[in-house]
């Protein structure tokens, strides 16, 4: 398993390191002892599942607010994603900047997702599904989020949106009554 730290303070990429062999593989995915040697959350309390029936299909940016801020450890274990993590941490140099990456099935990335950003994915197959850890419980008054669209963010998007939440299309864009405050508000 490797660690890579992205342009984002607290926001890993973990790739597994497959032994191959005519069976097929085995990798590790997590493990406390690498995850504590580089300071991140090791105490899940909670493992979810996001089902996706169609490409295109974008969920987020989510994020709970302090003090229920969440740590993820999001994998996708069907199809692929166009995964998107944006820094809302005020202090942080690179508050409102945003990291990408592609998760799929066949690459086995994960990506590690810290309190203080929100996270969002737009599915690039059919029939998607992601796998997440996390810490602490889901609070449901505590979910907040960012437009996906938000032209402060600029995010590119890979595919034109063809399924998204109601809920999702009604965040507002930062710079308006949505003001993210303290260093530990996600989702």
């Amino acid at each position: 398993m490797r660690l890579t730290q992205t342009a984002i303070a607290g926001v890993w990429i973990i790739d597994e390191e497959r032994q191959t062999d005519s069976r097929g593989y085995f990798a590790r995915t997590f493990d406390t002892a690498v995850f504590a040697e580089h300071g991140l959350e090791i105490a899940w309390r909670q493992c979810s599942v996001s089902h996706n029936h169609r490409r295109g299909t974008l969920r987020g940016l989510h994020y709970q607010m302090v003090p229920y801020a969440e740590t993820k450890l999001v994998r996708c274990i069907r199809g692929a994603v166009h995964d998107v993590i944006v820094d809302l941490r005020p202090s942080s140099p690179t508050f409102h900047q945003h990291v990408s990456v592609d998760l799929t099935a066949n690459n086995g990335r994960a990506v590690y997702v810290p309190p203080g950003t929100a996270h969002g994915f737009q599915t690039l197959e059919d029939e998607t599904e992601l796998f997440y850890q996390i810490t602490p419980e889901y609070v449901a008054a505590a979910a907040a989020g960012v437009r996906f669209d938000d032209p402060v963010l600029r995010i590119a998007w890979p595919l034109p949106v063809s399924v998204i939440s109601d809920r999702d299309q009604s965040f507002v864009e930062l710079g308006h009554e949505h003001q993210v405050g303290g260093a530990a508000r996600t989702r």
